[in-house]
């Protein structure tokens, strides 16, 4: 079922992502296939036509010792929920799913502009913390934990420049509380890129960090890029939770927040390791958010690039270290 369409895929991977689709679409013919980009998955996206039908086929490639072994799981949890696309087939053995293609539209064209758009991203939240709880995989502050090691061991920095910001993980691990075993389902990484507007609702996408967490990890997220006032923050966190928030549970969503956004600056440093450095950098210093809008606006930043990266990681940082706003995704 052309095979030439997956032509940058390994024969492992063809074979199984023409099985997925003859799973889902059997004698109908493949009108077109479209490679799609965006987001920080890794795996292989297409967007398949057939049968006056548009579908969404994600490969994954060679799974890394640290990959999530329930997204699948998790992915069909949120698809019968109606929370995810409808999800027609999937094959975890061979890391292959088929699932609807959301035509989407502008976040910022939501009806009622921001409010409206924080309160409906509160109550999709809300409606995943009540589904079927998903699968245990790790503590968030561990993952954290072993992602800002895999950092400090890069040679990004030289040696002695992020102790202070270890030091402060350390703090905020010791003053974290939470008991497991109220954790819910959660998405665990509801960037922009992962929250669909299909001109009616909102859909979560890519389910490749999904497991049972802390409820405010995704309320901690969200609230980054979606309610950076305190009366969005307070109607996001209002439709998800359903009442009031206490000053207990604001002070928690603060550690959480901060654990968030030093996921994010190891992801981005992460990334930003993939090209050679001249010396390891000796400085954490970040722009402000208007510094690296003008510097994007005028070429001095160019998206995508290692440095880019490696520039929104230190921002990450400053917001770990003092609340600052950081760039939305």
């Amino acid at each position: 079922m052309g095979k030439a369409h997956f032509e940058d895929l390994s024969e492992a991977q063809r074979e199984a992502a023409d099985a997925a689709l003859r799973h889902v679409l059997g004698a109908v013919p493949v009108d077109a296939v479209r490679r799609l980009s965006g987001g920080a998955t890794t795996a292989a996206v297409f967007r398949i036509d057939g049968g006056g039908r548009r579908y969404v086929l994600r490969v994954e490639g060679t799974p890394s010792p640290l990959r999530n072994p329930h997204q699948y799981a998790s992915m069909r949890i949120a698809s019968e929920a109606g929370i995810a696309p409808r999800l027609h087939h999937a094959d975890e053995g061979n890391r292959v799913a088929v699932i609807d293609y959301i035509e989407a539209q502008p976040l910022g064209s939501f009806p009622g502009g921001p409010p409206a758009l924080a309160q409906a991203i509160g109550e999709l939240l809300g409606r995943l913390q009540t589904t079927e709880v998903f699968p245990t995989f790790v503590d968030y502050p561990a993952i954290v934990a072993r992602l800002w090691a895999h950092v400090c061991r890069t040679g990004l920095f030289a040696p002695g420049v992020l102790d202070a910001i270890t030091a402060r993980l350390d703090e905020i691990r010791k003053a974290y509380v939470w008991d497991r075993a109220s954790s819910v389902s959660s998405h665990n990484d509801p960037v922009p890129a992962n929250i669909l507007f299909d001109g009616q609702r909102l859909w979560l996408i890519d389910w490749e960090s999904a497991y049972r967490n802390d409820p405010l990890v995704d309320i901690a997220i969200t609230s980054g890029h979606f309610a950076r006032t305190p009366g969005l923050q307070a109607a996001l966190l209002r439709a998800c939770i359903g009442h009031t928030p206490d000053d207990a549970l604001l002070a928690r969503l603060a550690l959480v927040r901060a654990l968030s956004r030093l996921y994010y600056a190891g992801v981005f440093f992460s990334a930003s390791t993939l090209a050679p450095r001249a010396a390891p950098d000796t400085d954490v210093s970040a722009p402000t958010l208007a510094e690296f809008e003008e510097a994007v606006r005028t070429g001095r930043l160019t998206p995508g690039t290692a440095h880019f990266k490696h520039v929104l990681g230190k921002m990450f940082l400053a917001s770990f270290l003092s609340d600052v706003p950081t760039p939305s995704f």
